[in-house]
């Protein structure tokens, strides 16, 4: 199993961002995908998930400005996030786990791309 994240980079404050999270080894639309994000010097925080590509449910914290969306097609689970800040500088990762793991359980990992919020 195989996720690579892209899209990363930088941005300024107020703009959005698309992320991909590309998945080989298992159908996304059989799965639940993650994304979570890390600030420099920050533990890993939850951002959403989306489970077989059709329900979503996203960290309160950050309701409003992501929606995760998959593509059964592609394989990808995407990130789109808006309205961006500073704070919200980070690497973020997607994840996967089957949809009977708990909800903060996730077997598999990707990399990470990296997102740079100029204010």
């Amino acid at each position: 199993v195989r996720l690579v994240e892209s899209g990363g980079g930088l941005v300024q404050a107020g703009g959005s961002l698309r992320l991909s999270c590309a998945v080989s080894g298992l159908r996304v639309n059989h799965y639940r995908v993650g994304w979570f994000r890390q600030a420099p010097g920050k533990g890993r925080e939850f951002v959403g998930h989306i489970s077989r590509t059709t329900n979503t449910w996203y960290a309160e914290s950050m309701k409003g400005r992501v929606a995760i969306s998959g593509d059964n097609d592609e394989n990808t689970v995407y990130l789109r996030m808006s309205r961006l800040r500073p704070e919200d500088t980070g690497v973020y990762s997607c994840a996967a786990a089957g949809t009977d793991r708990a909800t903060h359980e996730y077997d598999y990992w990707g990399q990470g791309t990296q997102v740079t919020v100029s204010s």
